[in-house]
C-alpha cells in the first residue's frame, strides 16, 4: 500500500508543470511532449501493476490462514512421518502454528470492530482454520503419545469459545460505563446501565445473525453461542444491581427489561424470531430475586392504585356535599370519575402487563378495584339518605359512571378473576338500584293508585282508562328526565317498565273470584294495555321489554280459557318460557279460575311439574315471577283442600 502511497504522490507531480526555485521565483520547465508522455505512460504502466498487485495480495490475506493451517499440518505429518526429525524443523513448526493461533484471536477478537466485507472473509477462513486444526487433533487423538507433537491437541474450539465469553463480558462492561445520548432522558444511573447493555446484546446479536453467522458452519450454531453468552453476561450484570435495594423506578424499570423487552423484543426481534433456543436460556433473573422485585413492586403498585382511587372518590364526594350540580356535557349531566378510574386502572395493568410474568398476579391490583366500587355504592347510597338539594342531578351523573364502568369491567378479559367479575358488577348493580330508586320511588304511590282500579266494573267495560292515566302522568315525570344521557334514560324506562307490570300482575293475582264473563272481558282489557304500555316503552327505545307484552298476554289467555286442556296447556308454555313461575304461582292463577275443580287444578299443577325445562338455564328472559311473593296462596289453598 505505501508503494500506492509514493506512485499517487508522483502522479499528481507531473512533467511539464510549474517549479518554483530556492528564491521563489516560478519558471516554466521546457516541455518535452514525446518524452514526457511516454514517461507519464510508463508510471501509469507502474501504477496499474501495484494496484493489481495490491488486490492480489488483499485477495491472498483473506485466504491465507486457512491455507496457512492446510499447510502447516501437512508439515507437521510430513514431519512425523519420519522416524527422525530435527528438533530445529520442529520448534520452527511450533512457533509457526502459534504465530497462526495469534492471527487467528485477532481476527476473531475483531469480529465486532470491522464489518467490511474483506474483514468477514478473513474471519471465515480463521473459522476454516479452527476447524482444520481440531480436526488434526483428532487425527492424533488415538496415537500413542510418545508420537504425538507437543502441541496436540490444541482444543482451538474451545479457546475459541473462552475468547467469545471474554469478549462479550468485556462488551457489554464497555457499554455499562460508556456515555450515550440516546440514556440521556432516563432518570438514574441503574437504568442507562440496564438499557445500555441491553442495546449493546441487541445490536451485537443483530449483527451476528446478519453478518457473523455466514463464516461459521451450521453445527458450531455460532448465534446460539453468542446468545448464550450475551444472556450469561447480561444475567450476572442485573444480578450484581439487584443485590442491593432498588428504588421503585428502578426496580420496575428493571422489571420491564428482564419480563418483557428482552425476550419479547429482543429474543423475538423479527431477525432473530425462531433462531434463539430461547427455552434453554431462561429468566435472566434467578427465581429467588426475580419475585423480590416483583413483590417490591407488586406492594408499591397496590398501594399506589389505592391511594390514586380513595382520592377520587373523595374528590367527586366532596363536589356532592357542596350541594353543586355536576357539569353538563352534551345536553346530560356528566362525572369524571369513571373515567379516572378506568385510566388509572387501565394504565395500571398496561404497566403490570410489562412488567410482571405472571400475568395472573394482575388480581391482586384489581382487588383495589373492588375495595374502590364497594366504597363508592356506600357513599352513594349515605349521600341520597341526606336529601340535598342536587341529589336528582347528580344521581342522574353518577348513572353515566356506572354505566361507563359497567362496560369497562364487562370487557375487561383476562385480568379479572370471574369471581372478581362478579363481585364488582354486583356493587355496580347496588349503585344503579340506588340510583333508580331515586326516580322510581315517587312513581310507585302513583302507580299502586291507579293499578287499584283494575278488575272493577269501570275498567273492564273500558269507561276507566287506568293505564292511560298512568302512562299520562308518565309521560309528565319522565321530562324531568331529559338531562339524563339518553342511554341511562333508556335503562331507567325499562326498568320503569317492568315495575309497572310487576304492580299490574300482583294487581291481578290478588283479584277476587270473577264469572265467566268478567274473565273474558278482563283478558281481552289486559291485552289492550299490555299493547299500550308496550308501544309507550317502545317509542322511549325500551325495545328488549317487548317481552313483557308477551308475557301479560299470556296471562290474559289463561285468564280467558275455561277448558281445562287449553289453560293446562297455556301454563305449560308459560312455565317454559318463563322457568321462574313456581308451583305457588301456578296455584295463584288457576285460584283466579271458578269453573275448575279440586281434580282439574291438581292435574294442571302436575303437568306444569313434568314439563318444565331441564335446563332452565337455556331461557334468556330476565327473571319477573320470582319478584312476586305469594305466600297467601297457602291459606287460600288449604280453604279449597288443595293443600299438597
Amino acid at each position: 500500500m505505501m508503494r500506492v502511497f509514493h506512485l499517487c504522490c508522483l502522479r499528481g507531480n507531473k512533467a511539464g508543470g510549474v517549479e518554483e526555485n530556492p528564491g521563489g521565483a516560478r519558471r516554466r520547465l521546457p516541455r518535452l511532449n514525446i518524452w514526457n508522455k511516454q514517461k507519464n505512460q510508463h508510471e501509469e504502466d507502474r501504477l496499474d501493476s501495484v494496484l493489481q498487485e495490491d488486490q492480489e495480495e488483499e485477495k491472498q490475506q483473506e485466504e491465507q490462514l486457512e491455507e496457512i493451517s492446510r499447510r502447516l499440518i501437512l508439515r507437521e505429518e510430513e514431519l512425523f512421518s519420519l522416524d527422525v526429525h530435527r528438533e530445529d524443523e520442529e520448534d520452527q513448526l511450533q512457533r509457526d502454528i502459534e504465530n497462526l493461533r495469534i492471527q487467528i484471536w485477532i481476527t476473531v477478537h475483531n469480529t465486532f470492530t470491522s464489518s467490511a466485507s474483506r474483514d468477514l472473509e478473513v474471519l471465515r477462513s480463521a473459522v476454516a482454520s479452527i476447524q482444520q486444526q481440531e480436526e488434526q487433533d483428532q487425527r492424533w487423538k488415538d496415537c500413542p503419545k510418545d508420537q504425538v507433537p507437543v502441541w496436540r491437541p490444541q482444543r482451538w474450539l474451545s479457546t475459541h469459545n473462552q475468547l467469545l465469553q471474554k469478549m462479550v463480558e468485556s462488551r457489554l462492561s464497555q457499554a455499562a460505563e460508556e456515555n450515550s445520548r440516546e440514556t440521556d432522558q432516563l432518570s438514574s444511573a441503574v437504568k442507562k446501565q440496564v438499557c445500555r447493555m441491553g442495546k449493546r446484546v441487541k445490536d451485537d446479536l443483530l449483527t451476528v445473525v446478519t453478518k457473523v453467522k455466514s463464516c461459521y458452519p451450521a453445527k458450531i450454531d455460532i448465534l446460539n453461542v453468542y446468545a448464550g453468552l450475551y444472556h450469561h453476561a447480561f444475567s450476572v450484570r442485573l444480578a450484581e444491581l439487584t443485590a442491593a435495594d432498588l428504588e421503585i423506578n428502578d426496580c420496575s424499570y428493571l422489571l420491564f427489561w428482564v419480563n418483557h423487552y428482552y425476550p419479547r423484543e429482543i429474543l423475538k426481534h423479527k431477525e432473530l424470531d425462531g433462531l434463539i433456543k430461547t427455552a434453554c436460556l431462561g429468566s435472566l433473573l434467578q427465581e429467588g430475586s426475580l419475585s423480590r422485585l416483583e413483590e417490591q413492586y407488586l406492594i408499591h403498585r397496590e398501594e399506589q392504585i389505592k391511594l390514586w382511587l380513595s382520592t377520587a372518590l373523595k374528590k367527586e364526594q366532596e363536589s356532592w356535599l357542596s350541594e353543586k350540580a355536576p357539569e353538563v356535557i352534551d345536553s346530560y349531566y356528566f362525572s369524571p370519575l369513571a373515567i379516572d378510574v378506568i385510566q388509572v386502572v387501565n394504565s395500571s395493568l398496561t404497566e403490570f402487563s410489562h412488567t410482571i410474568k405472571d400475568q395472573n398476579k394482575a388480581q391482586r391490583l384489581l382487588v383495589q378495584l373492588e375495595n374502590f366500587l364497594c366504597s363508592y355504592k356506600k357513599c352513594l347510597e349515605d349521600f341520597v339518605k341526606g336529601a340535598l338539594g342536587n341529589v336528582h342531578a347528580v344521581i342522574k351523573a353518577q348513572l353515566v359512571c356506572e354505566q361507563q364502568l359497567r362496560d369497562y369491567i364487562t370487557h375487561q378479559t383476562g385480568s379479572l378473576s370471574e369471581e372478581q367479575r362478579r363481585r364488582c358488577l354486583d356493587s355496580l348493580s347496588a349503585v344503579r338500584d340506588c340510583g333508580y330508586r331515586c326516580f322510581t320511588c315517587p312513581l310507585h304511590d302513583k302507580t299502586k293508585a291507579c293499578l287499584s282500579q283494575l278488575w272493577t266494573s269501570v275498567w273492564a267495560d273500558g269507561s276507566l282508562p287506568v293505564v292511560d292515566l298512568l302512562l299520562d302522568h308518565l309521560n309528565q315525570q319522565l321530562v324531568d328526565l331529559a338531562d339524563l344521557k339518553p342511554a341511562c334514560r333508556q335503562s331507567l324506562c325499562c326498568v320503569l317498565h317492568q315495575n309497572m307490570v310487576l304492580q299490574y300482575v300482583k294487581k291481578m293475582m290478588k283479584t277476587r273470584n270473577k264469572n265467566r264473563e268478567q274473565q273474558v272481558a278482563g283478558a281481552q282489557r289486559m291485552i289492550e294495555d299490555a299493547q299500550k304500555l308496550d308501544r309507550f316503552f317502545t317509542e322511549e327505545g325500551c325495545r328488549e321489554t317487548s317481552w313483557l307484552c308477551v308475557l301479560l298476554c299470556s296471562l290474559a289467555e289463561v285468564i280467558r280459557l275455561q277448558d281445562p286442556a287449553s289453560i293446562q296447556l297455556e301454563l305449560v308454555n308459560l312455565s317454559r318460557s318463563f322457568p321462574d313461575l313456581s308451583g305457588p304461582h301456578v296455584s295463584a292463577l288457576l285460584s283466579l279460575k271458578t269453573g275448575l275443580s279440586a281434580a282439574d287444578i291438581r292435574s294442571i299443577r302436575l303437568s306444569v311439574e313434568e314439563n318444565r325445562l331441564l335446563d332452565a338455564s337455556t331461557n334468556q328472559r330476565p327473571p319477573f315471577f320470582s319478584r312476586i311473593k305469594v305466600k297467601w296462596i297457602n291459606n287460600k289453598m288449604n280453604q279449597m283442600g288443595l293443600k299438597s
